[in-house]
């Protein structure tokens, strides 16, 4: 395997990536489509790696595919994971459309993988995150037909979540999301470029591989595997595709029984980092509690960022860029 599967990228091949791997096994019976996706972010290599080694199994018949079909995408954002950061001119994990005039190379990218989205039935999209923490996975909303995010495969989805073998599940994510664009576009911060900002105040900014995925009738789920440099992650990964391949009867695989003691959180809010100074308290990992009135963080000119009522801090990301997710609330879910 070269690596740009793997999950070794090489500072020594400075060339621009022109174009998107994936590998794709078709059974001999009819069954469901799953697309299983790594490296969205390019320092979150767990799912690469996961992926390169089933590869190889599936190549050497240590198990097979029988049903249905699989896309493996290893490396979805491969000039981030060039770059061996989060992103590589954008964040392909928000703003996912496709262009018909494309702006940026995540541009270029979601124009070959939303196609690749909609020709699927179902998505497990692999991530780690920044801190310490234990692995969760994210689901979209209840069944509904609203405006935000219309959606009636809750079933199935939440099947899949259950069977990564995370045991705890976040929900919440497009509707926390909405509120985040709406506080930004009403108090605007400056950021970046004139690009950036009108991105992160975009009403599809919180769209990414799932959301549009749900968008277009499939369903999906973002693992997220464990911290960054955690080799534990890879196992996390692994374990889920393998446990997603047995429970949509595309590999004949054993099923193993879902966690018993689990948990459902949903995301309820998003702060943003309004300054590259504003500091947190001290050292959170995601899902540290926090009561209320508890301080989360200091603002650059000495406000106190503190928890509206008891809930959880997620995904704390204390190298936040200025006008961006710096952290998010969460709730256990009545």
């Amino acid at each position: 395997m070269n690596d740009l599967i793997t999950g070794g990228p090489s500072p020594s091949s400075p060339q621009r990536p022109t174009h998107l791997r994936a590998h794709t096994y078709h059974g001999l019976a009819p069954g469901p489509r799953l697309l299983v996706t790594g490296a969205v972010h390019g320092n979150e290599v767990c799912g690469a790696r996961a992926i390169a080694q089933l590869l190889e199994e599936i190549d050497n018949g240590q198990f097979a595919i029988e049903r249905g079909s699989v896309t493996f995408v290893p490396v979805t954002n491969p000039l981030a994971y060039q770059l061996r950061q989060r992103t590589g001119e954008r964040n392909l994990n928000r703003n996912m459309a496709p262009s018909a005039i494309p702006q940026d190379f995540e541009d270029r990218i979601a124009n070959v993988l939303c196609p690749l989205l909609e020709s699927h039935d179902a998505l497990l999209d692999l991530h780690s995150f920044h801190t310490g923490g234990a692995p969760f996975v994210m689901v979209g909303p209840q069944n509904n037909s609203g405006t935000l995010e219309p959606f009636n495969r809750t079933e199935e989805e939440m099947q899949l979540a259950l069977h990564t073998g995370a045991p705890r599940i976040v929900e919440g994510w497009l509707e926390t999301y909405a509120r985040g664009v709406q506080r930004r576009a009403a108090a605007p911060v400056a950021v970046g470029n004139a690009r950036t900002q009108t991105l992160v105040i975009d009403p599809n900014y919180g769209v990414g591989t799932t959301e549009y995925m749900r968008s277009r009738g499939g369903y999906g789920v973002t693992l997220e595997c464990g911290q960054h440099d955690d080799p534990q992650a890879v196992q996390v990964a692994r374990h889920a595709i393998l446990q997603t391949l047995a429970l949509l009867g595309i590999t004949s695989l054993p099923l193993a029984p879902v966690p018993v003691n689990r948990e459902i959180l949903r995301l309820v809010d998003v702060i943003d980092r309004e300054h590259a100074s504003d500091q947190f308290s001290r050292e959170w990992r995601s899902f540290d509690a926090v009561q209320a009135g508890e301080v989360i963080g200091v603002r650059q000119d000495g406000s106190e960022v503190k928890a509206p009522a008891d809930g959880f801090v997620v995904f704390p990301n204390p190298h936040g860029d200025a006008g961006q997710e710096w952290f998010y609330l969460a709730q256990r879910r009545v």
